[in-house]
């Protein structure tokens, strides 16, 4: 939990202490970080429950995979998913609004976002990309990114009964935190699960 919290009092320690990342996107992105920060540690102080779905975890990384079940063709399934403006939750967004998100499909293609005066943030970058079939990205989300750590995120699509489509979403982290990276697993999984909910189509 330490390291969460150290990384949240980095953003609140001064002009002198904030990252250069958190100066450009602005005080209000800041605090939705922070609030953001403070959700994964109250997720990971609680109790881990069943519906905590990592996989595996370690001092230096950690993976966590979610499922659902797309009401559509892995066809239909594969455009919603290049278009994460559609699904992805605004609070979990740099600039409060996902309207901003944009993908480009194609070899280290940018999942990036817009942000005010003409700022940007890269989330991630395309590394695979196999239509009606996977999508795999790698970078660090959220706080990940100003720790230092990274991942590979692969989206797997397949067919299912009733013309509907299976998506699986398998977030592998490594990198280095003081207090160890185990001990966000459950927080990311919990955001992993949410977005992955909102793709299926609920709200």
């Amino acid at each position: 939990m330490r390291t969460a919290v150290a990384v949240a009092l980095t953003l609140r320690a001064g002009p002198h202490r904030i990252p250069y990342w958190a100066r450009i996107v602005g005080r209000r992105a800041v605090m939705r970080l922070w609030a953001g920060i403070v959700l994964a540690v109250a997720v990971v102080s609680a109790p881990v429950t069943a519906q905590a779905n990592v996989v595996s975890s370690g001092p230096s990384g950690f993976t966590v995979s979610e499922e659902a079940e797309y009401p559509g063709t892995p066809a239909a399934a594969w455009q919603r998913l290049i278009h994460p403006a559609d699904w992805w939750s605004s609070k979990h967004t740099y600039s409060g609004d996902a309207a901003r998100m944009t993908l480009s499909l194609e070899p280290g293609g940018c999942w990036c976002e817009t942000l005010p005066n003409g700022g940007f943030i890269r989330h991630m970058e395309v590394v695979y990309a196999a239509p009606g079939v996977a999508l795999r990205l790698v970078g660090g989300l959220g706080p990940l990114q100003a720790m230092g750590a990274s991942g590979a995120l692969t989206f797997k699509l397949s067919a299912a009964e009733g013309g509907k489509t299976k998506v699986v979403a398998e977030y592998t982290v490594a990198g280095y935190a003081a207090d160890g990276l185990a001990q966000i697993a459950v927080g990311v999984d919990h955001v992993l699960a949410e977005q992955l909910k909102r793709f299926a189509g609920a709200p």
